[in-house]
């Protein structure tokens, strides 16, 4: 079972006693409320103190693979992006997803090249 939407520690905290396997740090596309902390600030604190103690994906505001990857070096095992494969569908129809995917792909290729990181797991090496 994975929660969405923990952006705190006494989130964290009530997640791991409930025995959930993971959580999503979101603050779900600030819809609700855009002058709160944002969830990439918050991620990399979140990670310091709960890594090892409960999974930690991420899902706010993934628009590129450069995206993705500072999600990625600041702790995050996995990331979720919407709004893209949306865009992506709503423009091409059936291959507006793969369309999307492959973008992030190629764009996470290059962010990587460009620093230097030659696996996705030594990206907090090298950014953040």
């Amino acid at each position: 079972l994975i929660l969405k939407g923990v952006l705190t520690e006494h989130d964290m905290d009530l997640c791991i006693q409930l025995g959930l396997d993971g959580v999503i740090v979101s603050n779900h596309g600030a819809r609700q409320l855009d002058a709160g902390e944002t969830s990439i600030a918050v991620l990399p604190k979140l990670v310091k103190k709960y890594q090892g103690k409960i999974d930690i994906s991420f899902d706010s505001g993934i628009q590129s693979g450069t995206d993705i990857a500072c999600a990625l070096a600041s702790g995050a095992t996995f990331t979720f992006a919407g709004r893209p494969f949306i865009y992506g569908v709503s423009a091409l129809g059936k291959t507006g997803a793969d369309h999307t995917m492959t973008m992030f792909k190629n764009q996470l290729s290059q962010a990587m090249q460009q620093i230097g990181c030659h696996t996705v797991k030594d990206l907090p090496h090298f950014l953040v």
